[in-house]
């Protein structure tokens, strides 16, 4: 028989591992929200399995970065805004705080305008769905509890697990996906600008800011370092399997039948799948899907917001606390809901900017990325310091990625 004490102390390390384990995952989940959504059905449908390669290529690049905010929570304790703050000055924190709160506006107003979608399929009014989902996402933060939040969150956002059966259902050629996959357009700006929209559908300015804060906020201890790269790593293989799951069934089915179609909206996406899954599977699955992600994403991005404007203002900031502890944290990620939500019951056609705003986030790159690395040469203990060969690795890849992603954005858009 097996000497039970022996395997006690193995249990207890995976259950101590298994416990750090969330920021990582609770962002990577909150990546595939519906403007990256949308944006992965839109080059399956112009571009058939073109950009599968990338999103393959976006893995170690995602982890890469998410990484960098892993590291500097955990050997740090401190937040992204206040990191910067502490080592470069106000200005520049402030300056960071800007494009969060540009990239945070963006993210929300495709989130709800995803959740509006989903309701209208139902026809459901948006009047209805939209107060719904805001006060549903302030009921899930409005806990106090950092845990809970994230348990909400990983539930929520396991919804998107539904693409994976909407790209099996959809039966794709295996041939020609290979064949699409190795076959790159280098040259169409429309293809760049695609290219550059997955590029900012998969690194943006509130993740960076929301998994080192959330790492900071969990109170991660050097000893969990290990775990919580293997929880960012988990979640950057899934994101960019559900990007691709997207891609594929939108390939196989729109693509292969209207090419030239234009997707902007939730329910044209849903179209695709009632061929292979029958209208009411089609939609259900599809619904739930965007759901998953259009809420965990508001989440993610609403506390990136209220965390970072708190660490460069110097408010309490922690979920950790009740509401009346720190009003301002809780005030900031309530505006936040709110206004996303109103904004989009006012103005209906939001959906259509789901690309644009992906495109926005790549152009935002050089400031988030140049942060992120500054913070990981200066900032950190000597011996936890980006340096060495792995330093120069990462900043030609992020200099690559940048400069894809600005260009793309700006040839497609004709200013180049």
């Amino acid at each position: 028989m097996l000497d039970q004490a022996a395997l006690r102390p193995a249990t207890t390390r995976l259950a101590r591992s298994l416990a750090v384990f969330g920021p990582g995952l609770v962002v990577m989940l909150a990546d595939t929200d519906v403007g990256s959504i949308i944006t992965a059905g839109q080059s399956g449908t112009q571009f058939g399995y073109r950009l599968l390669l990338q999103q393959l290529i976006l893995v170690p690049i995602l982890y890469m970065v998410q990484e960098l905010t892993v590291r500097l929570g955990i050997f740090t304790g401190r937040g992204h805004g206040e990191l910067i703050r502490d080592t470069f000055g106000r200005f520049w924190a402030w300056l960071s705080a800007a494009g969060l709160a540009v990239a945070t506006a963006g993210a929300l107003l495709t989130e709800f305008s995803g959740v509006a979608g989903v309701g209208e399929l139902y026809g459901v009014s948006r009047s209805v769905t939209l107060p719904l989902a805001a006060a549903a996402l302030l009921a899930v933060v409005l806990t106090g509890s950092y845990r809970r939040v994230e348990r909400a969150a990983i539930v929520v956002g396991l919804f998107e697990f539904a693409f994976f059966y909407v790209a099996w259902a959809a039966h794709p050629s295996l041939h020609e996906l290979g064949r699409g996959a190795v076959s790159i357009p280098w040259t169409d700006p429309k293809y760049l600008y695609l290219s550059a929209a997955n590029i900012g559908a998969v690194i943006m300015p509130w993740m960076v800011f929301y998994q080192q804060s959330a790492v900071a906020d969990k109170k991660l201890r050097p000893e969990h370092y290990t775990a919580a790269r293997w929880d960012t790593a988990a979640g950057a293989l899934l994101t960019q399997l559900v990007m691709g799951a997207v891609l594929i069934a939108c390939a196989a089915t729109i693509g292969a039948r209207n090419p030239n179609a234009s997707l902007t909206s939730v329910g044209e996406m849903s179209q695709a799948l009632t061929p292979f899954m029958g209208e009411g599977a089609g939609k259900l699955v599809f619904s739930l899907g965007v759901l998953g992600a259009g809420l965990v994403a508001a989440i993610v991005a609403s506390l990136a917001l209220a965390w970072g404007v708190g660490e460069v203002a110097g408010y309490q900031r922690s979920l950790e606390l009740r509401p009346l502890q720190a009003r301002w944290f809780y005030g900031v990620y309530a505006a936040c809901v709110v206004a996303g939500a109103a904004l989009v019951d006012l103005w209906p056609n939001l959906v259509s900017l789901n690309v644009g705003v992906q495109v926005m986030n790549a152009l935002l790159l050089p400031l988030v990325l140049g942060f992120l690395i500054a913070l990981a040469i200066f900032s950190l203990p000597a011996e936890c310091r980006l340096r060495g060969w792995y330093m120069w690795v990462v900043i030609v890849v992020a200099s690559l990625t940048t400069a894809l992603g600005v260009f793309g954005g700006l040839q497609g858009a004709g200013l180049v």
